[in-house]
């Protein structure tokens, strides 16, 4: 899968408790968003193209 970019505004305060955040935790921040996105529940009648992070399991 390729990745796309994502540019959002916030203010400093929240950029810097997000890289706190992700460093206390040795993540980086798209890990942490990532992870956000994955857990919001899928709304009823959308289909989802991607399953979720962690359900893909290859051959051995």
């Amino acid at each position: 899968m390729k990745a796309k970019g994502l540019h959002i505004r916030i203010s400093e305060r929240r950029l810097n408790k997000l890289k706190v955040y992700a460093a206390s935790k040795e993540k980086t921040m798209t890990q942490l968003v990532e992870d956000w996105i994955d857990r919001l529940p899928v709304p009823e009648g959308l289909e989802v193209s991607v399953p979720p992070a962690g359900s893909v399991t290859t051959p051995p």
